[in-house]
């Protein structure tokens, strides 16, 4: 399996998972202008809709739970600025739509869910949202959590990263691949990723202990990498700045990782991190 979807920059869907790619993780990414409206319809998934940039309405009916509507939403222009994203939770047989008030960058995520109304649609505004800086030095980078496991949701847990030029991410080399918790859960995981300038690149490595899985990429923007299973650190080079979205979702809503012990010295190191 290749794990790197090639995307586009021109309007429409800039990217997609394959149906059926992954078990648990679905995946679009879609360019909207002014006027445009994207219809959505969650099915038997659950659905965490993320204005990465732009504005628009959105509206829509939930089983259970009948209309809803949130007109206005968007702030940043950019996914390198120094803020949050809104974003809107929509439960299985959610339909909604989406109409861009201005130039729209949306991605829509996707993971089994929850049939009987058990849990509403709702609009997850930049205050709610979690901010952190992880790392130091060359592996400092700044985590934004939008879904997070401590959030309501059936199975789907969503974040974003940037990282600055020069960088590592997802640093030290970490995996979530087996389901067995406390130490370690199952946590399939996509990363739709955006460059600064976009004219650049970043590295990344999805890898096994075994390496029957040992895949090497150079990701351009747009670009969207797929991790069934396995460690996945990512590179940025100088010059250029990185942003990912990851999508993750499993058979238990928990993100317990493990490091590759290979590398575990670094977690004595003052500069050492873990995770996203």
């Amino acid at each position: 399996m290749n794990l790197l979807v090639k995307g586009q920059a021109a309007p429409g869907q800039t990217v997609a998972l394959a149906e059926g790619a992954l078990d648990y993780v679905g995946f679009s990414a879609h360019r909207l202008e002014a006027g445009q409206v994207l219809p959505v319809a969650a099915g038997d998934h659950e659905l965490c809709l993320v204005l990465l940039s732009g504005h628009a309405d959105v509206a829509g009916e939930a089983p259970g739970s009948g209309g809803f509507a949130w007109p206005g939403l968007g702030e940043r222009q950019s996914v390198f600025e120094d803020t949050s994203p809104f974003a809107v939770y929509l439960p299985a047989g959610s339909q909604a739509r989406v109409s861009a008030t201005s130039a729209l960058h949306l991605a829509v995520c996707r993971a089994p869910g929850a049939a009987g109304g058990e849990l509403g649609p709702r609009l997850i505004s930049p205050g709610a949202m979690k901010r952190s800086v992880r790392g130091q030095g060359s592996n400092t980078r700044y985590v934004c959590d939008i879904l997070p496991d401590t959030a309501p949701a059936h199975s789907l847990l969503v974040v974003e990263v940037r990282t600055p030029a020069g960088h590592s991410s997802s640093y030290p080399p970490h995996k979530h691949d087996r389901d067995r918790l406390p130490d370690e859960s199952f946590l399939e995981e996509t990363y739709y990723h955006q460059v600064d300038p976009p004219q650049g690149f970043v590295f990344q490595r999805v890898y096994t202990d075994e390496r029957d899985i040992d895949q090497a990429m150079a990701v351009e923007n747009n670009d969207l990498v797929v991790v069934p299973r396995g460690y996945h650190p990512v590179c940025v080079p100088h010059g250029y700045q990185s942003y990912y979205l990851n999508v993750m979702a499993g058979p238990k809503r928990v993100w317990q990782f493990h490091n590759d012990p290979a590398h575990a010295w670094m977690l004595n190191a003052p500069s050492a991190t873990v995770a996203k």
